[in-house]
């Protein structure tokens, strides 16, 4: 069984087009394990329920941000291990060197291409 068959992943962003392009880009990888939530507190009540391998995540949310959803899910012993791809369009150094410092594992500059996306994931989970 390939990868992209068992593979499980949250897509966290508060802006509905957002989301949908990024699903959409999944579903043509041949990725149909998606979740999505449009806010972090939603995403960890999910992932929760039903665990997930990557988490691509939104920088820019109100109440909280892409970078304090990855800070709750590496405190958390059961989602500590969870590969984590934040998507910015603000991808300043400091943003990026905090995001590492906090166990990021990726990050994509907004506007990408599907293909980017793929290279993203590729580099955290291995080929799709």
């Amino acid at each position: 069984m390939a990868l992209r068959d068992q593979l499980r992943i949250m897509v966290v962003d508060d802006m509905s087009t957002s989301r949908g392009l990024i699903t959409q880009a999944l579903d043509a990888m041949g990725i149909r394990q998606v979740g999505y939530a449009s806010d972090g507190p939603g995403a960890l009540a999910a992932i929760e329920k039903a665990p997930v391998h990557l988490v691509v995540s939104d920088y820019n949310m109100p109440g909280m941000d892409g970078l304090q959803l990855l800070q709750a899910l590496r405190g958390n012993p059961r989602t500590k291990g969870v590969g984590f791809i934040l998507i910015t369009g603000r991808a300043d150094r400091e943003l990026v060197e905090t995001g590492k410092r906090l166990g990021m594992n990726n990050f994509l500059k907004k506007p990408f291409l599907p293909q980017e996306l793929r290279s993203c994931i590729e580099a955290v989970v291995g080929r799709l």
